[in-house]
């Protein structure tokens, strides 16, 4: 069971993503989480850095889709004048948010990667789907309330994961 939190890939930020090594692996599509994946939580827009990340995909024709368990107003906000399709209240890791993404994308498992900060959302739901799943270091240190509850069982897991070599990990 354990096995379906074990992300297939770790990094600390968004950042060490980059289109050349995805590209490399086949891949064309990137299914991402936004709070503290690719922002903080409490962030209402993108980084200069951030936009310049997005655009860098765009160059190298790799699709990216937002799926967040938040909600629509939240991340419409943040989504439209990036010009990123998105998908709201996700109800990760439930798959259907992942697979609906995947058709919208046009693409197939094997050419899309998923990108997010929890184990108990994004790479369970992303592993529950069969796709390549990136763990990235959250963003910033506070998280909502849900989110707080999730950190505590996280930690747990990921330290068995630690204790198994099976994981390197930074807080």
């Amino acid at each position: 069971m354990l096995k379906h939190f074990l992300p297939d890939q770790h990094v600390k930020s968004i950042f060490e993503i980059d289109p050349d090594s995805l590209k490399e692996k086949g891949v064309k599509g990137i299914i991402t989480d936004l709070d503290n994946t690719l922002v903080e939580w409490d962030r209402p827009t993108a980084t200069p850095k951030l936009i310049e990340w997005f655009d860098n995909m765009r160059r190298n024709e790799i699709l990216i889709t937002i799926v967040s368990n938040n909600n629509e107003k939240r991340v419409r906000s943040f989504s439209d004048p990036l010009q990123i399709p998105f998908i709201f209240q996700a109800r990760k890791p439930m798959t259907r948010a992942f697979n609906k993404a995947l058709k919208q994308m046009g693409l197939r498992k094997e050419e899309t990667v998923v990108i997010g900060d929890q184990l108990l959302t994004d790479v369970l739901g992303g592993n529950r789907s069969g796709f390549h799943t990136i763990l990235v270091v959250p963003v910033a240190q506070t998280d909502g309330f849900v989110t707080r509850f999730n950190r505590k069982v996280e930690r747990r897991i990921l330290n068995w994961f630690r204790k198994q070599g099976k994981l390197n990990w930074e807080d």
